[in-house]
């Protein structure tokens, strides 16, 4: 009986803590390697609390699906994985939760990968509950995917992802010619943090295959996930495969749009776009076969073009596999489009693009133009498209009828926080009414909540100084958001001023302080950016080549540079240039307002980036309100190829004036710009306007405009076969004498 009783009271033991389930507590590198040896299915190794530096983590083995093997964090939260760190995973049912990657970037092309090499893939595998906050490369042209899916039946679920600000998919399905095609992954319940604009293509969130491979099925979901501010390009999510489900999703703000790029018979269903008015907003683009778009909610999408609530792409006959494969059989229904700009239908067509969409229905949608206005375009033939059921409400002179009934449509906010019409009669065209948005308590980490960004400008202390002060001295105690308030008087600055947070400088009311340079004034090294304010910087004596303001090559991305009520002087001899970016580096933007420039090279020179894949160095360039005299040029700005995937550059000119300026040609130069707007300008004695078009449909505007003397505007197209685009009217051209 006793023996009896021993064995008994072992299997129950068993049963409930299995005898080779350990939890193995590592403290240093060398102790997780010893532990990885020797791990059996239901192990865990436990990282020690604390900062792991400079840790390339090899997690392999083999689990099963009860009993997988983890990697795991001594306390959520607490295991940060910093410096030239990042983890390969290979094997079968394995588990990494709890870590949290920051302060550093991969050294390699990968964070998290799901392989260990290329012949040791995961499958089965789940990463749960981890961080990705920042951990970019220094340069934004360096490449790497922040999560790399390798394998089957993989999982991400509930981890945060924000701040990648270098080239490169933050998540991306990875489909090779000889590996399993048929992923069945599983990307749900993730938060996708704000992702700045890239400045080029290679930018987007998530991407679920390449061209190469789309031909087959990845079947991989995307459920239930946010994507706040995801705007690294124009493809948020980029499909480049078939049989996938992007469903129940929400995008806040995101520029950009769910893009079902390559790949046939994909379903985007149920989810959920708030745009609130942000530029460049979109929702789903269509191209390729048998796609579905149905049941989802639009509203206040500001994008137009490929980046519309919804845009059906025209493709190209007998299209090579990487190229625009032809809409058929697309079946869009039952969405809700409220408060948005723009329903674009044969989207991109040109002599290249003529395959218009074929055997496709457009049916039960509901339709509500932003200011009252038809959201639809056709920009080719649309007779493949069939209209059905749909509902839009009443415009003057709407571009379609038969199957787009025009009509009264009052909307009334549910308690889902969504808008449907209060006509019971409209019940079932549009989105449907149980649709249930995803909150931020569902997903990511529960524990963390990433950094509040950066001050902005004037949001610190107040730092007063006084005639002769010493700026360098003042500038080594701000803080981010700080003001250095100037009285009258000059003060002497003999060497850059070295900046790595977000700083003003600025003179107090009625002061006019002057900043005398010795060969530079700042230098943004770190990030943030300057403003300047109410000022005088007096350059005179700078000799040789300079630049007044630079952008080093180690800042980091998306700074910013003021300039507000300054005024500058050069030598007029020599090269003394304002704002100089260097390679690698990218403003948010550049804003120039009620300033004042003479005696220089170039105000702004921003034509660093060379590469043809589309790099630029700014996203917005604004001038407004601002005097320019015998400056070699007011802006020199330059995007190279022909990629369509970014947004700007944007550049904005307004009621400024131009005297005895111009080089080359031009006293102002834009080219490869997307948005430029140049209105209300006076230009005299100088060289003219200069405007090239590379890529895309670029919009440009030179309007109202005075020249004496001064040559009229020019467009130049690179690869547009037509006229050169552009709306040029109300200028003013007087010829030279």
């Amino acid at each position: 009986m006793q023996i009896k009783a021993i064995l008994v009271g072992a299997m129950l033991a068993s049963t409930a803590h299995p005898a080779w389930a350990r939890d193995m507590l590592v403290s240093d590198q060398a102790q997780y390697r010893a532990a990885v040896k020797k791990a059996q299915p239901g192990d865990a190794i436990i990282l020690a609390d604390g900062e792991w530096r400079d840790f390339q983590i090899v997690f392999t083995g083999t689990g099963t699906a009860a009993k997988p093997i983890t990697l795991t964090a001594q306390s959520k939260g607490k295991v940060l994985v910093t410096g030239q760190s990042n983890l390969r995973i290979g094997g079968q049912h394995l588990v990494v939760s709890g870590l949290v990657f920051k302060n550093g970037a991969s050294p390699t092309g990968e964070v998290i990968s799901f392989r260990r090499d290329s012949k040791t893939l995961a499958s089965d595998t789940r990463v749960t509950e981890v961080v990705i906050d920042g951990f970019s490369k220094a340069d934004r042209r360096a490449e790497d995917i922040w999560v790399a899916l390798y394998g089957t039946g993989n999982r991400v679920d509930h981890s945060h992802f924000e701040g990648k600000t270098n080239s490169g998919v933050t998540l991306a399905v990875i489909r090779r010619a000889g590996d399993p095609l048929d992923n069945r992954h599983r990307i749900d319940h993730n938060y996708f943090g704000p992702r700045p604009p890239l400045g080029s293509n290679g930018g987007e969130t998530i991407r679920i295959g390449t061209s190469e491979e789309s031909l087959s099925a990845s079947n991989t979901i995307v459920e239930r996930n946010i994507f706040d501010r995801t705007s690294g390009e124009v493809e948020i999510v980029s499909v480049k495969s078939g049989g996938n489900i992007l469903r129940e999703n929400l995008v806040l703000e995101a520029q950009g749009a769910f893009v079902l790029r390559h790949g046939n018979g994909n379903l985007v269903e149920r989810n959920i776009f708030l745009g609130k008015g942000v530029a460049d907003t979109g929702g789903v683009r269509v191209i390729n076969r048998d796609q579905t778009v149905r049941g989802n909610y639009f509203e206040g999408l500001a994008g137009t073009s490929f980046k519309s609530a919804l845009s059906v792409m025209n493709g190209v006959p007998n299209s090579v596999i990487n190229r625009y494969h032809q809409v058929a059989n697309a079946r869009i229904e039952n969405n809700s489009v409220i408060d948005s700009a723009r329903i674009t239908l044969a989207a991109g067509a040109d002599a290249e693009r003529s395959a218009a969409p074929v055997d496709s229905k457009f049916e039960r949608n509901l339709i509500v133009g932003a200011k009252g206005q038809d959201p639809f375009r056709a920009e080719g033939e649309i007779a493949g498209i069939a209209f059905a059921g749909n509902v839009e409400a009443k415009v003057e002179k709407p571009l379609l009828g038969v199957g787009v009934e025009q009509r009264d449509v009052i909307l009334e906010r549910a308690a889902n926080g969504l808008l449907y019409p209060t006509d019971s009669a409209l019940a079932a065209v549009g989105a449907p009414r149980d649709l249930k948005p995803v909150t931020r308590e569902e997903v990511g980490a529960s524990w963390y909540r990433g950094d509040p960004p950066e001050a902005a400008f004037g949001t610190g202390v107040t730092r007063p100084l006084t005639d002769g002060a010493s700026l360098a001295q003042a500038l080594a105690g701000a803080k981010a958001g700080d003001t250095l308030a100037l009285a009258a008087g000059t003060y002497e600055v003999s060497a850059p001023l070295i900046l790595r947070h977000r700083l003003t400088i600025a003179g107090v009311k009625d002061a006019k302080p002057v900043l005398r340079v010795a060969s530079a004034l700042a230098d943004i090294a770190g990030g943030g950016g300057l403003r300047l304010e109410n000022l005088a910087v007096d350059a005179s004596s700078v000799s040789g080549e300079a630049a007044l303001i630079t952008v080093g090559s180690g800042a980091a991305p998306n700074y910013s540079i003021a300039l507000d009520g300054v005024s500058v002087r050069g030598p007029g001899k020599g090269r003394v240039d304002g704002i100089v970016m260097a390679p690698g580096t990218f403003a948010d933007d550049v804003k120039i307002t009620n300033s004042d420039f003479a005696e220089m090279g170039v105000v702004v020179a921003a034509t660093g980036e060379q590469e043809p894949k589309g790099w630029y160095p700014i996203e917005r360039l604004t001038i407004a309100d601002s005097n320019f005299a015998r400056v070699a040029m007011v802006a020199d700005l330059l995007r190279k190829g022909t990629d369509e995937s970014t947004f700007g550059p944007w550049f904005a000119m307004t009621g400024s004036r131009v005297a005895g300026s111009g080089r080359d040609g031009a006293s102002l130069r834009i080219s490869g710009a997307q948005h430029t707007e140049i209105a209300q300008n006076n230009f005299a004695k100088s060289d003219g306007i200069l405007v090239i078009h590379s890529v895309g449909a670029p919009e440009t505007r030179i309007a109202s405009n005075a020249f004496a003397a001064t040559p009229a505007p020019r467009i130049e197209e690179l690869a547009w076969k037509g006229p050169p685009r552009g709306q040029v009217t109300g200028n003013v051209v007087e010829a030279r004498p």
